[in-house]
């Protein structure tokens, strides 16, 4: 018995808590990332650069912190038409995609791992966060309806509480 209530506890916290599988990002591997684009402004290739920033961008939208997500998707969605190869489109494609997916911004999220799939449609992370996206905005669907229906059961209530007193 107590297994089963433990099952449901589970259930139940990893319903409204989110399991996604994408890694978080800690603010010391951001200074480290924010140093080495310093450093290769400075004197690295124009490569270089690029993959410096990269990596920054990737530090930025895994952050636990908001303010680094946004920051992270400004920086991509800046470089993304400087993509000189499908290949890094998809992957400043990917990165907002998980930004947004952060941000709780889900269809947005959804319609950009769209188009990363339409560059390379066998891609196993992609497919695997667009699984996750879609149950994220089933949930959200669903914790709406309860949320309604208990709106509407409380406006029912009052409703016949002071139907009742009359």
């Amino acid at each position: 018995m107590e297994a089963t209530i433990g099952k449901f506890f589970e259930s139940v916290s990893s319903f409204f808590g989110g399991g996604d599988q994408i890694p978080w990002c800690d603010r010391d591997v951001i200074a480290g990332c924010e140093r080495e684009v310093a450093e290769a402004d400075e004197s690295a290739s124009e490569e270089r650069k690029n993959e410096s920033i990269m990596r920054l961008s990737w530090a930025l939208v895994h952050s636990r912190q908001s303010e680094d997500i946004n920051r992270g998707m400004a920086m991509l969605e800046a470089s993304l038409t400087n993509s000189k190869t499908p290949l890094q489109q998809r992957e400043k494609l990917y990165l907002l995609t998980v930004g947004y997916y952060r941000s709780g911004e889900y269809s947005r999220s959804r319609q950009l791992l769209d188009q990363c799939l339409e560059i390379a449609p066998d891609w196993r992370q992609a497919l695997t966060l667009k699984k996750t996206v879609e149950e994220q905005i089933a949930k959200d669907g669903v914790i709406g309806i309860g949320i309604t229906a208990t709106a509407l059961g409380l406006v029912a209530a009052g409703v016949a509480a002071a139907v009742t007193r009359r």
